[in-house]
C-alpha cells in the first residue's frame, strides 16, 4: 500500500473534509494542498532517516507513540478536539523540518495557492496521520530501523504515481515549486537543498 491508496480511500477523503472545515476552505483547495503537504512531510522523515540518528528515533516514535492506532479512530479525532492532535504534528513537524519549517510552508501555500498562515495548522493536522500510518506500515511489513528509509521510499513512489486532479503526479505539482536546479527532479531537491541536506 502506497501514500495514493490513503489519500484515495474512505479515511483520505474524511482528512480532506476535515481540513477543509477546520481551515475554513473550500474541500477540492483542502485536497490540493493536502497532495502536496503529505509527499512534503514524508519525504522529510526519509531525508531524518538516512542518518543513524534520526533513524534510530524515528524507529523509537513508530514503535511507541505512533504505532498507527491513531488511524483506528481517525475521524472521531478529526471531529473532536484536535488540540492534541495540532501539538503533537507541532512537535513531529519540529524533527522533520527543524527550522526549515516556514520555507516549506510557503512553497506549500504558493503551489496550493492557500494563504500560509493556513499551511501551518494544516501540516500540524497531517504530521500524526502520517506517522501513524508509517507506523502502521511498519508493523505490518516487520521492518527494523534499518529497513526505514525503503519503507518510505516505497510510500514516496506512490505519491510519485498518483495521478491528480490537475492530470499530472503528485511530483509534478511538487515540481515547480521544489525543482530547485531544473533537472526534473523535485524529490532530490527536497530531501537536499529544500532541507539544507547535500544536493
Amino acid at each position: 500500500m502506497d501514500i495514493s491508496d490513503l489519500l484515495n480511500s474512505t479515511m483520505g477523503q474524511s482528512i480532506v473534509r476535515s481540513v477543509a472545515g477546520q481551515l475554513g476552505i473550500d474541500e477540492k483547495e483542502a485536497s490540493g494542498a493536502v497532495n502536496v503537504a503529505i509527499p512534503a512531510i514524508l519525504a522529510g522523515m526519509t531525508k531524518n532517516a538516512q542518518s543513524q540518528d534520526g533513524a534510530a528515533s524515528l524507529n523509537s516514535a513508530l514503535e511507541s507513540k505512533h504505532d498507527g492506532s491513531l488511524l483506528d479512530n481517525l475521524s472521531g479525532m478529526l471531529q473532536g478536539n484536535t488540540q492534541e492532535l495540532l501539538s503533537d504534528g507541532d512537535g513531529i513537524l519540529g524533527h522533520v523540518f527543524g527550522n526549515k519549517r516556514a520555507a516549506i510552508e510557503q512553497g506549500i501555500a504558493q503551489k496550493s495557492g492557500i494563504s500560509a498562515n493556513k499551511i501551518g495548522p494544516l501540516l500540524s493536522i497531517l504530521a500524526p496521520i502520517v506517522m501513524a500510518y508509517l507506523g502502521k506500515e511498519k508493523r505490518q511489513t516487520n521492518t527494523g530501523t534499518g529497513g526505514l528509509g525503503g519503507l518510505l521510499g516505497g510510500i514516496l513512489d506512490g505519491a510519485a504515481q498518483q495521478k491528480g486532479s490537475s492530470g499530472g503526479g503528485l511530483m509534478d505539482m511538487l515540481g515547480g515549486m521544489l525543482d530547485k536546479d531544473g533537472d526534473g527532479n523535485p524529490l532530490n531537491d527536497l530531501l537536499g537543498g529544500f532541507l539544507g541536506g547535500k544536493r
